[in-house]
């Protein structure tokens, strides 16, 4: 059976919760829940901190786990990241009263304070850069003002609570975060090349499954009919994945056209579409896919 972390709470846990559902899998009812059993696929799911679960991972007791990219590099755990989820973005930054620093390297000698005391450390060392980091746990913009730190390093969003406390983000971003699955580094490795019937086999398996809902989120399925003399510039807009499905009508001269294009895009296409001359133009969402 596959055990799988998940998080139990805060901004990783109802999209992780939501994506695992779309995946087909069962998710746990009540809050209070710590462990769930899908018996039909196999799975096993712990609820646990999403600081914590770097740590079950690597020490082996769990095959994966879904958390943030931030956390698994703070907890500096034996893990490695195997794919992105595209939730729960967030970019960390240093902060600071105006004229205190203008980029990493003038930090030597000053303090830092953040939640996140590993990643500020790889950060300050992989750029040479000898300073205090103090550990907060949470609202670390008030250190400045107390004096505890100089600096603060921080996941910024739109800025706004920094610029209430009388600071400014300067410098490059000191890291891109967002929800990801992990699993022991080494694992694969050590799998071997035959998956069939493995544990293997099921990481795999879940993977794929989660890819899916990646693409079925990004995509929709667009069909439409259009003249067969205008085929080729209508397939230049909608190209899918490999290519489209392109059927003849019974209506002489026409043909159907059946593509994969990104909902982000879907409205431009459909209006480019219009104006070759494609009619019944119609978009269907997409809930599960395997490519």
């Amino acid at each position: 059976m596959l055990r799988i972390a998940v998080p139990n709470k805060g901004s990783l846990s109802g999209p992780a919760a939501a994506m695992l559902h779309e995946a087909g899998y069962r998710q746990r009812k009540e809050s209070k829940e710590l462990v769930l059993v899908d018996r039909e696929n196999d799975v096993e799911f712990f609820y646990l901190r999403p600081r914590d679960i770097a740590i079950y991972v690597s020490s082996g007791r769990l095959d994966i786990g879904i958390t943030g990219r931030d956390l698994l590099l703070d907890s500096g755990a034996s893990a490695e990241e195997i794919l992105q989820l595209g939730f729960a973005r967030s970019t960390f930054h240093y902060a600071a009263k105006p004229g205190t620093a203008t980029a990493v390297g003038d930090l030597s000698g000053m303090t830092v304070a953040t939640s996140y005391e590993g990643v500020v450390e790889k950060h300050l060392a992989d750029n040479g850069v000898d300073a205090a980091v103090v550990h907060l746990d949470g609202a670390v913009e008030t250190a400045i003002e107390l004096g505890v730190a100089q600096v603060i390093a921080d996941v910024v969003e739109t800025g706004t609570s920094l610029r209430n406390a009388g600071l400014e983000v300067f410098g490059e971003p000191i890291m891109q975060s967002e929800a990801i699955v992990i699993r022991r580094s080494g694992a694969a490795a050590e799998a071997g090349g035959d998956v069939r019937g493995t544990q293997e086999a099921k990481v795999q398996q879940f993977l794929r499954r989660l890819q899916g809902v990646l693409v079925a989120r990004r995509y929709v399925m667009m069909d439409y009919d259009i003249r067969a003399e205008q085929v080729e510039k209508a397939v230049a807009l909608t190209p899918g994945l490999e290519s489209p499905t392109v059927s003849p009508l019974h209506h002489e001269g026409w043909v159907a056209v059946r593509a994969m294009v990104p909902t982000s895009d879907a409205q431009r296409i459909m209006d480019e579409l219009y104006e070759l001359g494609a009619r019944a133009i119609l978009t269907t969402g997409i809930h599960a896919a395997r490519l």
